[in-house]
């Protein structure tokens, strides 16, 4: 075969070449975005809050293959419109109240703009110095917003780190904690490990068990009840470690939660660090929703007992105006993270690194690559403030106790679950329905069973009405409807035309 290289082989420069970064286009599409994004903010209430497509819907309205030549922007966004918005659930509706609210604000979306834009890989200090530096700022503005003990903060000994979710944030405390465990006792004794949480903990701490090797049966799930308000009991936790220990196994990891995503419960910290303490294990707070309320001092109490903890997160992309994703993970000891997640290959060594004088963050996540996140966060920080991020936060709690007032002045109703923040659950009581039978004065587990029936039939109703959008709990048998007020553009009427739906909906369930 000859060689490629020729001297006399003609260069031809295509007639089809662009420069995919050519300022004025950039500038004229980038237009075209932000006026369809602001016409779609304005427009968002319009649609139905839950998408009404069909499965494969998308495949049917678009071609089979990619096309072979350019497309112009307005066809693409024409086709956004007709094709791609329909099969949204408008997470930023004001009427959007399922799970905990994804919020966003001009701020972050602006914050995120700028990150795209300059699209920088910060997995080390010198691999772009403003990246790594601005976000060991802000964690620590965050966690002096939060009153985080100094211990947290890179002011003290600690430190914190901007992860994509909680998931990620758990699974890398969880295998900090275990190689911690591990150098102690020996590494053939991983199938002794046993990590605890509640049967309200979200399933990200099982997922993070999982896949850091311990053993499916070493999961423990506490019962927990409405005597505590589905809080983690201490004295549970404590005779399950007791259980666990005589029968040889080693207590590693505990994740105490701060509103658990069915009810809101709110473990108590400080006790269960105690009990903690005793054992030697590690304690995670997962405050993924509730976290950012805490800024409000109202709420502060909530975290009361954190100085007890090893490692502490909440989702700045929930309840925080910071546009998916960002999860803000602090620890008291950073170097347990770094020694089980760091690696040190040769393209990566540098003079900074090897001086130990700079934070390289690829060695507190289990990626090497990272988006410069903090950019976001600092725009927030910096456009709304304290105040205005306290005022935002009351707010929504000011709309949830409106929600729950309503609910308390309609007898076929209950409030399960005392309100914390700003997320309420109810449901239609059995007593509400015809069928209801007492047996010897007491309610029959037949009713419980109908009235489960008849409230998954009225959240059913209700979202495919498209008018709203709620999602459900069961809480020891108990099928309970969650109502979380978060949305960004929510205001009092979405809030009060929420409960009118509500009752429409309840009226032909109970006439039925």
């Amino acid at each position: 075969m000859g060689s490629l290289k020729s001297d006399h082989m003609p260069i031809h420069i295509s007639s089809h070449y662009i420069n995919p970064l050519d300022p004025e286009e950039f500038r004229r599409q980038g237009h075209m975005i932000i006026d369809f994004l602001a016409d779609y903010y304005r427009d968002v209430e319009k649609y139905p809050v839950l998408s009404q497509v069909k499965p494969g819907y998308l495949r049917k309205c678009l071609p089979e293959s990619t096309p072979h030549n350019p497309e112009p922007i307005e066809t693409i966004l024409q086709d956004v419109q007709e094709h791609i918005v329909p099969g949204l659930t408008h997470w930023q509706s004001p009427n959007f109240f399922a799970y905990f609210q994804c919020t966003s604000s001009i701020a972050g979306f602006l914050g995120e703009m700028l990150s795209t834009g300059f699209n920088v890989v910060g997995f080390n200090w010198i691999a772009s110095p403003a990246a790594t530096e601005l976000e060991t700022i802000v964690v620590d503005w965050l966690g002096e917003m939060l009153e985080l003990p100094k211990s947290f903060l890179f002011s003290g000994n600690g430190g914190g780190v901007l992860q994509g979710t909680t998931c990620e944030a758990v699974l890398c405390t969880m295998i900090a904690a275990r190689d911690q465990m591990l150098s102690q006792i020996g590494r053939e004794n991983l199938i002794k490990l046993v990590v605890y949480a509640s049967d309200q903990t979200h399933s990200a701490i099982q997922k993070a068990a999982q896949i850091a090797g311990i053993h499916p049966m070493n999961f423990r799930a506490i019962k927990t009840s409405k005597s505590t308000s589905y809080a983690l009991s201490p004295d549970s936790l404590r005779a399950q470690i007791c259980e666990d220990v005589e029968a040889g196994l080693v207590p590693l990891f505990l994740c105490a939660t701060v509103g658990t995503t069915a009810t809101a419960a709110i473990d108590p910290l400080e006790s269960l660090c105690a009990v903690a303490k005793d054992y030697g294990m590690w304690v995670h707070v997962d405050a993924a929703y509730a976290g950012s309320a805490c800024i409000c001092p109202e709420f502060r109490h909530f975290i009361d007992g954190v100085e007890g903890a090893n490692s502490f997160s909440l989702n700045a992309h929930k309840w925080f105006l910071t546009s998916l994703d960002c999860c803000c993970l602090w620890v008291k000891d950073p170097s347990a993270l770094i020694k089980s997640l760091s690696t040190n290959p040769e393209f990566l060594r540098n003079k900074a690194s090897d001086s130990k004088q700079v934070v390289d963050y690829k060695d507190w996540q289990i990626t090497l690559s990272r988006r410069f996140r903090s950019l976001k966060l600092w725009f927030v920080l910096r456009s709304y403030g304290v105040a205005k991020l306290r005022s935002f936060i009351r707010n929504h709690v000011k709309m949830a106790n409106l929600f729950e007032g309503f609910v308390a002045m309609d007898k076929r109703f209950e409030i399960v679950v005392p309100i914390n923040f700003a997320m309420v659950c109810f449901r239609i009581l059995p007593s509400a329905l015809s069928e209801t039978v007492y047996k010897n004065g007491k309610l029959d587990i037949v009713s419980e069973e109908l009235a489960n029936e008849a409230n998954r039939k009225l959240l059913e109703s209700i979202n495919m009405s498209g008018c709203v959008f709620m999602t459900h709990a069961v809480v020891e048998g108990v099928y309970v409807i969650r109502f979380a007020v978060g949305a960004t553009i929510v205001e009092e009427r979405h809030v009060i035309s929420a409960w009118k739906v509500v009752q429409e909906h309840a009226n032909v369930i109970l006439s039925n």
